[in-house]
């Protein structure tokens, strides 16, 4: 491959390829690299602020009783199937609905940020 070809393919949106092999990052792309990204940190924070809604009686239904089972389950390495980060990147659609019923801002703003970072 050309230089030229080469230097096409190695720039992304925020990064400058440099003949030397350094990359600057301007901010966090993860096509380029996860440094500077906590999606497992992330994942926690969002999870919880998902259960503070759907472990009230009120807001829960068959669907966020399952989900409830499933992130029990992706805390047990041994037994589950997914692991935090895919249970959200997996419904991002309807958590987003979740966040947007209860005016939730904050967690709206941080499903956004992991589903942009991490997904």
């Amino acid at each position: 491959m050309c230089f030229y070809c080469a230097k096409a393919w190695f720039s992304v949106k925020n990064v400058s390829v440099v003949m030397s092999s350094k990359t600057e990052t301007l901010e966090t792309d993860r096509y380029t690299s996860f440094k500077g990204i906590d999606c497992e940190g992330n994942t926690q924070k969002l999870l919880a602020r998902i259960l503070m809604h759907i472990e009230d009686p009120e807001k829960t239904n068959a669907f966020w009783e399952k989900f409830k089972a499933e992130i029990s389950s992706a805390e047990n390495i041994y037994e589950r199937k997914f692991d935090g980060l895919c249970l959200i990147c997996a419904r991002v659609a309807i958590l987003s609905d979740l966040f947007e019923t209860y005016e939730d801002s904050e967690g709206l703003s941080l499903l956004e940020q992991i589903e942009y970072e991490c997904c």
